[in-house]
């Protein structure tokens, strides 16, 4: 071989090495799912205001493949069947509107038909950002069709879920969206969340992908059939599960308004330096006992299916306990309310999720308060405080009571009726959070740890 021919094969060996590289940048950025422009996954997202960090790998635009996954961005627990609806809500359109927490370039949805008694055929489903709050118009060119395994109808099996295909839409943090769905069949009665504190809409026929809004009107403060919005963001850290009653739900904040304490602690993640870039999924139910099914499924019950299994959770935050307390037939043995938590962090465990834990809110003034029930809180109250139930503590009693009257709520908190907070109530509640409680793993019960509890970090969160 002479000397120009062996320098004509290097070359050309090089210029292979050159496009089998740039083969593989691409392949990496379809695996990932990335459909975005370049220009929008660099420096600072729109929306959100956060800088990347370079984790979109700087000015080359590229990142390393399988980045991004589904995270949640809003969720609802499915309540019970909604009254009045035996037959479903044929013929009409749903618009639920749903307040995110992060934002990403594709969404999902799930709806629930877990209380129907029948299946239930969703005939049509979109999705949008809504152009106002609390509104039923979409943003101009937003409107995009839903599809399962690519059709625009599904069949959800009774007491089943259906999740839908992946649709490229720019989803913005703290913003809202719009998710209609449509079934021109008779089904059983719809599985809704009531007491949403935000406006639910309705239109006759089918309005899926009237962008208008036109042609909806208010009905009450429900969401129907959906139950979660995932989307892909490849600078996710993953989501935190805000696990509880009405105090977690938000009942007596203002509707519309997502001034729940979750929305308030959504805001401090996407705003202070250095927090986890988690999306914040509220699963309270208003009414919900930890220990026996009341107002939805028991909170034993319903934790896997609404917190532990839930894509790319890394953390669940539990607030429970008093409605077992203050509601007939009122848990007078807080043994059992401590060992119903218990319950809920070994599940957390045993699918790897850090399980954090709120002892319970003042309550004096109510009118189920007495001094023994109130004896009982404090009880479950100190167990939470030692660190033998939860990895860490997040102390909301310190936080909302009256340190002159420790077993009522502060009157600047307190909505008014002595057991829910109200809006300046639940932003205490999003403040008081030490956000290094939703970071790490967490510690198995260990046998000879002179607590027989589990081992925590529960000393750093507790606030003064």
């Amino acid at each position: 071989m002479t000397r120009r021919n062996g320098y004509a094969l290097l070359a050309g060996l090089a210029a292979v090495v050159v496009m089998i590289s740039c083969g593989i940048f691409a392949l990496t950025g379809l695996l990932s799912g990335d459909d975005s422009p370049r220009g929008a996954r660099e420096g600072r997202d729109a929306h959100s205001g956060r800088s990347d960090g370079g984790r979109n790998g700087g000015s080359t635009g590229l990142r390393p493949a399988a980045v991004a996954q589904w995270t949640g961005t809003w969720s609802a627990s499915p309540v019970g069947p909604e009254p009045r609806t035996p037959r479903g809500l044929p013929g009409r359109s749903i618009r639920n509107v749903v307040h995110t927490s992060i934002g990403g370039h594709s969404a999902r949805i799930t709806l629930s038909n877990r209380f129907g008694d029948k299946p239930l055929t969703v005939s049509h489903a979109s999705i949008a950002v809504a152009a106002a709050s609390g509104a039923p118009a979409a943003e101009p060119g937003t409107m995009r069709r839903v599809t399962f395994r690519g059709k625009a109808s599904v069949t959800v099996p009774a007491g089943g879920t259906v999740t839908g295909d992946r649709t490229a839409i720019k989803v913005p943090y703290d913003g809202e969206l719009l998710v209609t769905v449509f079934s021109a069949s008779a089904s059983g009665p719809v599985t809704y969340h009531p007491h949403a504190r935000q406006a639910g809409y309705v239109a006759d026929g089918d309005r899926t992908e009237d962008a208008s809004g036109g042609s909806y009107r208010k009905q009450g403060d429900n969401w129907r059939y959906l139950t979660g919005v995932e989307v892909l963001n490849p600078d996710a850290d993953g989501a935190v599960v805000l696990f509880g009653d009405s105090i977690t739900d938000g009942i007596a904040s203002t509707t519309d308004a997502n001034r729940r304490y979750p929305d308030v602690l959504s805001d401090r993640l996407r705003a202070e330096p250095g927090a986890p870039h988690y999306g914040v999924l509220n699963q309270g139910i208003s009414g919900n006992r930890l220990l026996t099914d009341n107002r939805g499924p028991s909170g034993l019950s319903r934790f896997r299916t609404d917190a532990a299994d839930r894509p790319a959770v890394r953390a669940v935050v539990v607030l429970l306990g008093i409605n077992d307390i203050i509601a007939p037939p009122h848990e007078r043995d807080p043994a059992r309310i401590v060992a119903g938590l218990r319950e809920l962090v070994r599940q957390g465990h045993a699918r790897q999720k850090r399980v954090v834990g709120s002892t319970l809110l003042p309550f004096g003034g109510h009118p189920a308060w007495t001094p023994e029930l109130e004896a009982v809180r404090n009880t479950v109250n100190e167990e939470i405080r030692a660190g033998r139930v939860f990895d860490a503590v997040v102390d909301f009693d310190r936080a909302v009571r009256d340190p002159y009257a420790p077993s009522r709520m502060l009157a600047v908190y307190d909505s008014g009726d002595h057991l829910h907070p109200g809006d300046e109530g639940y932003r205490r509640m999003g403040q008081w959070m030490d956000l290094r409680v939703l970071r790490g793993g967490y510690r198995v019960r260990g046998a000879g740890d002179g607590t027989d509890g589990l081992g925590t970090d529960a000393e750093a969160s507790l606030r003064s």
